[in-house]
């Protein structure tokens, strides 16, 4: 396992967001081996295809500046004229090839990794202008790799080519009795199949590189335990930060809540434990309306500002524990509690107008069996 700075070990796989970063750095896995293969490889196969015709064409062009009358030779003029038109017609008969190597070569290096445009790569970095960090580059350990890997393919290359010749040594000696047009286009050939050849045994090490592209890349960006749970703390925000937050978001809630209050026209109680105050305005609202509720020390505070503001309070045990469990604040009561909360208002409202009002027994209101709970 890799180790960090501090001695901890890297044993977690990058997560989305560390991928996402060395992108945007242009730190993505890359083979120069697979780009190689794919270069020469697709160069042999165009000559293999395309080879002879270009042959005899660049053989056309051969002819034709050295073949030319005696008056070209003394005009300046019309030799560069002559060189200008066997060049222009050269480069028109290259331009196939070389558009095919650039295309090539330009694609060759997505397939691993995918396209990525990095404007922090582009960026110079200092430290690689510094001679001391120069030679401990040289001298690491990717350095002695990269030198390995180069003598391998070297040696690979080298033995593919001397296999080959080895294989066809008759052909090649028997090219100095051929005919001149057939010895050449027999030389031709041979060339274009051992450039085949030799590309092929490029395919070996391409097979080796890009896995271990791929290996190193991620073991690069291995994370520690911890690194992983800072970047979780970033990305889900500091708990004792979110928690502070929560609580202010509930006193700011709390506290527009306790505003209403005096608005109220009838505070519920459990008689303690809960408080629900109420308002009804036949001229606005169809229905009674949630102003605020709350428990223990909310409910004691709910029911030192009605009595401050001289709002009735009318303690309804099963009522208050229903509305608080099951209705919410600046919403409508729910419709199952209507009687019963009709109930009290009109009781209030009795009180208000004639200051008296019928006996009422308010722990034996009208609650649904789905709303009861024995919660005190």
């Amino acid at each position: 396992m890799a180790e960090n700075a501090d001695g901890s070990e890297k044993s977690e796989e990058p997560t989305e967001k560390k991928l996402r970063e060395s992108r945007d750095k242009g730190q993505i896995p890359r083979s120069r081996e697979l780009t190689t293969l794919l270069v020469t490889l697709s160069a042999a196969l165009f000559l293999l295809f395309y080879g002879a015709q270009m042959i005899e064409d660049f053989e056309v062009i051969m002819i034709k500046g050295l073949s030319f009358d005696r008056s070209v030779a003394f005009d300046t003029l019309k030799l560069f004229d002559l060189i200008g038109a066997l060049a222009e017609t050269a480069f028109f008969l290259l331009l196939p090839f070389l558009l095919v190597m650039t295309f090539v070569a330009l694609v060759a290096p997505v397939l691993l990794g995918g396209w990525s445009f990095s404007v922090k790569a582009m960026s110079p970095k200092m430290s690689k202008l510094n001679p001391i960090s120069g030679l401990k580059r040289m001298f690491s350990t990717k350095a002695l790799l990269e030198l390995f890997k180069a003598f391998a393919k070297f040696t690979l290359v080298l033995s593919m080519a001397v296999f080959f010749i080895y294989t066809t040594f008759g052909e090649i000696l028997a090219l100095g009795v051929e005919p001149l047009r057939s010895a050449l286009g027999h030389a031709g050939s041979l060339i274009v199949e051992a450039f085949i050849f030799v590309s092929l045994s490029l395919l070996i090490v391409a097979a080796i590189d890009v896995p271990f592209q791929l290996w190193d890349h991620n073991r690069q960006l291995l994370m520690t335990k911890q690194e992983v749970k800072e970047e979780h703390k970033q990305q889900e925000g500091n708990p004792e930060v979110k928690g502070r937050i929560r609580q202010v978001q509930r006193e700011m809630s709390q506290r527009r809540m306790m505003e209403k209050v005096p608005d109220a026209d009838v505070i519920i109680t459990n008689p303690t434990h809960f408080a629900i105050a109420l308002k009804y305005d036949t001229e606005t609202m169809r229905e009674p309306i949630i102003l605020a509720m709350g428990v223990d020390f909310m409910a004691a505070q709910i029911r030192t500002v009605a009595t401050e503001k001289n709002i009735a309070i009318i303690e309804a045990p099963p009522l208050a524990r229903a509305l608080y469990y099951n209705a919410e604040i600046d919403q409508p009561i729910p419709y199952d509690l209507f009687k019963a909360v009709a109930s009290i208002l009109a009781y209030v409202y009795q009180l208000k107008e004639h200051g008296k009002a019928e006996q009422v027994n308010f722990a034996e209101l009208p609650i649904p069996d789905n709303m009861k709970t024995d919660i005190e």
